[in-house]
Formats: structure tokens, sequence, C-alpha cells
């Protein structure tokens, strides 16, 4: 049913390669607003990285720098700040979004200047959040995704929703494993989102494919102070 509600750590448990996973919502008891990113990895490339936390801003960066094979698409910030707006993404336009904000620009101006990623033949989808942090009280979701198997062009999609005690939603890079690995398909899931940071995080990180898990970062932004309560966590230490 459309309006269902799912339990992540199901869908999760069910899917041994979602890729990449974006989550927003807004806590059970009406206290946060939520966020989630975690990103997998199949090969030796995709599975050398680390995040790390630096104020607002998160970033992906080489477990160990020796063995980076193409640095291009493995390092990023998936989440950075401007002012009232939180930006989560699975790659660089989350810089893309943050310079077209900063210059009174939208978030959907900014990613018309985007498209898919260039990894043919699995033309891997860019996702985005942008979750609002004033009396708005919504958030925005976006992939941008092959037309076709060929890579010939980028469709855009859009979704705006409020946020609603309990609900969130969660967009993913792929449907599930293959080679070439299908595409994302449909509107984002409607998820329940518990009470808190570690809540989350333990439902996540404990159905994720435990192979190809790579990093998890969580934050919870408490309404009434806009404090923080963050968790991540890194399948891999850094060595250099």
């Amino acid at each position: 049913m459309a309006y269902d509600i799912h339990n992540l750590g199901t869908l999760l448990k069910n899917n041994s390669y979602p890729g990449r996973g974006i989550v927003v919502g807004k806590s059970a008891d009406g206290n946060s607003i939520a966020i989630a990113y975690f990103i997998m990895g199949r090969s030796q490339n995709s599975r050398n990285r680390v995040f790390t936390e630096d104020g607002d801003t998160v970033t992906i960066y080489p477990a160990d720098s020796s063995k980076v094979e193409d640095p291009s698409l493995i390092i990023y910030s998936p989440i950075r700040k401007l002012g009232d707006n939180l930006i989560v993404t699975n790659g660089d336009q989350t810089d893309t979004i943050y310079d077209f904000l900063k210059e009174g620009n939208t978030f959907e101006e900014a990613l018309e200047t985007r498209e898919f990623e260039p990894d043919g033949p699995n033309w891997t989808p860019r996702i985005s959040a942008l979750v609002l942090l004033d009396d708005s009280d919504s958030y925005k979701m976006s992939i941008l995704k092959s037309e076709d198997a060929d890579g010939t062009d980028c469709a855009r999609y859009t979704f705006s929703y409020k946020l609603e005690n309990g609900l969130g939603h969660f967009i993913h890079t792929y449907q599930n494993d293959g080679n070439p690995i299908p595409t994302f398909e449909g509107e984002p899931e409607r998820i329940s989102i518990p009470n808190t940071a570690k809540e989350l995080a333990d439902l996540i990180w404990e159905n994720l494919n435990t192979d190809n898990k790579i990093s998890l970062y969580v934050r919870y932004i408490r309404l009434t102070d806009m404090s923080c309560q963050n968790v991540l966590i890194n399948k891999y230490d850094k060595v250099n």
C-alpha cells in the first residue's frame, strides 16, 4: 500500500546491496529531526573509506591513502550545513547545492546542473536531501538517474515532505545487488523513525549486509534548541 510505513531494518535486511542511502524524518516523540547517511562497497576502492566529522560537516576520506585507485567518486562531503539548510547527498553535489543556496538559488536549480555518476554501465544515481531547520518543518529529497541503459539522458525527480512524528523517508542508489546494479525506482520509502540517534544507528548498522557495509552517520537535531546527538560508525580504521 502507498501509505504503509515500513520497518527500516527489515528493508535493509532483505537487500544485500542498497548501495548508498539517505534517511530523513522526525522522531516518534516529535522532539528531533533525524537524518542518516550510509555507504556500502563491493570493490577494494569503494571499501577503502571512512567518515570523519568536523563541526557540522561530515567528509569521507580514504582509510588507506596508499590504496586509492580513483578518488573522484569516493571522496566528498555528504553532509554540510548552511544557515537553516542541512544538505545530505551521496556525492560532490553537496558542494553544488551549498554554493547555489549561498547565492540565493534553490535546491532544484542546483541539481539541474548535475546528473548521475559517470560509472557506466551502473550509472549510479545521485541522491540528495535538503532539510529546512526553520519554521517550515519540511524537507526535500531528490534522485538524478539515467533514462536508459546507455546513459544518454538524465531524469530528475524531487519529492517534498512535511515532517511528521515517527515518519521518515528512505532513498538509496540501488534496488538490490546485480551486474549491472539496478537503479532505485519509485518514490522514497516511508519508514518509522525511533526516538534516539543510537536506536536509528543500531537499526541501520545491524541490518546492513556485513560484507558490504562501510560507514554510517546519524544526526538527531533537537527542535527546542537545535542541539545535536550524533553517531558515527566506521567499519575500517584510518591508517594514514
